[in-house]
């Protein structure tokens, strides 16, 4: 992958692009201080992905990638966010004009060897992901282990059962495919939606704000405590694991702090384990794009619970990490593009 990096500091532009070179599979084909130059210089240099500032004087990062979007489409993007409000907010519009996926930057005070280590364990996995992606599209709907028959034979073999609660699992692209789903459930939704997005604090709350724009239903980041409500969406807060609990013979929202699960808190598994726990056959298990493979063991969980499960497929997704874990493993009941997951969802309900 033929990266350049785009960045009004040089400090941060030989940082990016030191961390970048120590893996083969990814060369680094130039840099730019601001949006204007990189624009100037994408047409000779041909890169598949920039690493992107949002803030940078001349041409910041939004309207770089409105540029980007018009002229250069091919090209994707990972933007580099401050972990502040309007840095979230400038991150959620970046990742809906295209960007891929975001990266929150290294304090100023950092010293540099801190800074190289964020970019270690944030950036490279991200872009090694996204190059691995390149090569592992798979044809939808493609036959799946362990599984036999068409989407309607296996479907007439899964109880249609009144569903209580869908149970998201999402990362890497997942805000933009958020969009599209919610943009599909009809506004007199009967299930909870519980969601899992792999995000830091201030950028879950965020995000809830935006899909609670879409005007489907009420969405909202979940507060510990609070019961779990029909036709209501909850997201997991940023650093905090999300389960279901019963109180008083009502479930509600517990939040906690136990390790990282996949590397990951919020984690995937944590909710789903709780899920089936909870819920039962009255439940559907959604997981979409995203690096690694934080869910399917959850998943695994799930189906022994009789709970359907239901796999974006590689071809609507920006990594098909977490769903082809689950595909892989022969978990999913079905794999449809994002456009379908809710028509797909709704045939598992009475």
């Amino acid at each position: 992958m033929k990266v350049m990096v785009v960045d009004d500091s040089a400090l941060y532009r030989k940082t990016i692009a030191d961390v970048l070179a120590e893996d083969p599979a990814i060369e680094v084909v130039g840099s730019a201080p601001n949006g204007r130059i990189a624009m100037m210089k994408i047409p000779e240099l041909q890169p598949d992905m920039l690493t992107l500032d949002m803030e940078m004087p001349e041409m910041d990062g939004i309207a770089t990638l409105r540029e980007l979007t018009r002229k250069h489409p091919r090209i994707k993007s990972v933007v580099f966010s401050a972990h502040t409000e309007k840095g979230a907010e400038l991150t959620l519009d970046a990742l809906k004009l295209g960007a891929v996926d975001f990266v929150t930057k290294p304090s100023g005070g950092q010293s540099i060897e801190l800074s190289m280590r964020k970019m270690r364990e944030e950036l490279l996995p991200k872009l090694q992901a996204l190059t691995r992606n390149r090569q592992a599209q798979m044809p939808r709907r493609q036959p799946l282990a362990n599984h036999s028959g068409t989407g309607l034979q296996k479907r007439s073999m899964q109880k249609l059962l009144p569903r209580d609660v869908i149970a998201i699992g999402v990362s890497t692209g997942g805000p933009p495919t958020l969009h599209k789903l919610f943009s599909q459930f009809p506004r007199e939704l009967k299930q909870a939606v519980l969601i899992v997005q792999h995000m830091p604090p201030i950028f879950t709350k965020k995000l809830a704000e935006q899909l609670d724009k879409v005007g489907r239903m009420p969405v909202h980041e979940a507060r510990a405590g609070e019961p779990v409500r029909p036709g209501h969406a909850y997201i997991a807060p940023g650093d905090y694991h999300m389960e279901v609990a019963e109180r008083n013979g009502v479930k509600a929202i517990h939040l906690h702090q136990k390790p990282p699960e996949n590397f990951c808190r919020p984690a995937v598994d944590v909710l789903f384990r709780s899920v089936a726990k909870s819920y039962g056959e009255r439940a559907i298990g959604v997981i979409l794009t995203g690096m690694g493979e934080d869910g399917m063991r959850g998943m695994q969980v799930m189906k022994e619970a009789g709970i359907p499960i239901i796999a974006q497929d590689a071809e609507t997704s920006v990594v098909w990490g977490m769903p082809g874990a689950v595909v892989q493993a022969g978990l999913a009941d079905e794999v449809v593009p994002i456009e379908k997951v809710y028509q797909t969802i709704s045939e598992f309900i009475i």
